[in-house]
């Protein structure tokens, strides 16, 4: 079976959105499939003209470029695809001129971090581009290829080494694949960055978070577990999360008393790569951490969800300093949605009469591994 067998959801939305005639930016993390994304949603287009930005002649022949000069390169493609477009210097500029050109083409950027892209792309290009985030392999994705009982079966799995392609395509070869794609590529985009000057301490705080999965997160206790200063803490924190390693949820509160309002949960984009960072592919039988990583999976799953179906819906998670909690609020359209995450089936969670009183109507929901099809799937 290869990548190319399983279909990605993201490539409807997409195609729905060819009449805008707007460049479609889709950003995440490198070996997630971006390349094999891209041919799924070109398999119509004639002439395809593709620049691979980690190739150096490709950079140059995008960079510094007048409109005339452009128009002559594009020529007639019907598909451009700028592939690692954050290696290309000015490149928001490029892509103003591009669409300023009106071109027939349908035009494809991908990044691995949306660090430059964020700083280069989007102030000139205001108003010309679609941008898009690209996951690993959705329970979704790999269910319509399968089904949802395969995909059941293996929850196991999913938990250890999460949804990478090449390592669900290799699931012998797992550990192997996972351990390459923490030591070549996580942090290859965040250590070309001009604000790393410390990559030890970055390498120690992803393990740092790594084991505080599905826990608050103190930035001041990081910062003195690291020996540096809190900003250098935050600072990296937000490049890791721009690079598609983590991400963060804050505390939700409307100023009821008891409250956390500044705490801090991180969580990471793959449960493999969590796993890696701390080398452990232990089985679940065996860990402690079995509920950190179901939590983190079913959120991850949650995001994919939203992203590709367009639910414009803020993550939280809720705690007082009782140590009442909530994992996951989901607010939409002023409505908030409570989750709990179980990875045992048992008794059902329930909300504590301080957030009932407080937030009243709010529906919870316990999710288990006996429900939780419809938390992750979408249309």
């Amino acid at each position: 079976m290869a990548t190319t067998d399983i279909n990605r959801i993201l490539v409807r939305r997409l195609e729905k959105l060819y009449g805008l005639n707007k460049v479609i930016v889709i950003l995440g993390p490198r070996q997630v499939g971006k390349t094999t994304f891209l041919k799924q949603l070109t398999t119509d287009a004639g002439h395809v003209l593709a620049f691979d930005c980690d190739n150096f002649d490709d950079r140059l022949s995008l960079e510094s470029k007048t409109k005339t000069e452009l128009a002559t390169l594009l020529g007639k493609s019907e598909v451009v695809i700028i592939d690692e477009a954050q290696r290309v210097h000015n490149i928001g500029m490029t892509l103003k001129m591009i669409g300023d050109l009106h071109l027939n083409a349908r035009i494809f950027v991908t990044g691995s971090s949306s660090l430059q892209l964020s700083d280069d792309i989007n102030e000139p290009a205001t108003g010309r581009l679609l941008e898009f985030p690209l996951f690993t392999f959705s329970l979704q994705e790999m269910a319509e290829h399968t089904s949802w009982r395969e995909e059941k079966r293996l929850l196991h799995q999913r938990m250890i080494y999460g949804a990478y392609p090449e390592v669900v395509m290799n699931p012998e070869h797992a550990q192997t694949l996972l351990l390459n794609i923490v030591n070549s590529y996580l942090y290859k985009d965040i250590l070309e960055y001009k604000g790393i000057k410390k990559p030890d301490v970055l390498r120690k705080l992803v393990v740092a978070l790594a084991l505080q999965l599905g826990s608050e997160v103190s930035y001041n206790e990081l910062s003195n577990l690291l020996s540096v200063d809190k900003e250098t803490v935050e600072n990296y924190i937000d490049l890791l999360e721009k690079c598609f390693v983590v991400f963060r949820l804050d505390s939700f509160s409307r100023n009821i008393r008891n409250e956390i309002k500044k705490g801090k949960k991180i969580y990471f984009y793959d449960n493999g790569v969590r796993n890696a960072v701390i080398n452990n592919f232990a089985p679940i039988q065996m860990r402690t951490d079995v509920g950190a990583l179901w939590e983190n999976l079913m959120i991850i799953e949650r995001r994919k969800r939203n992203a590709y179906s367009g639910q414009l819906a803020t993550q939280y998670f809720w705690r007082t300093q009782k140590q009442q909690e909530i994992d996951l609020l989901e607010e939409k359209d002023g409505v908030l949605s409570a989750y709990e995450f179980k990875w045992k089936v048992g008794k059902q969670a329930s909300l504590s009469s301080i957030f009932r009183d407080a937030y009243p109507n709010t529906q919870l929901l316990t999710v288990t591994p006996d429900n939780f099809q419809p938390f992750v799937s979408f249309s």
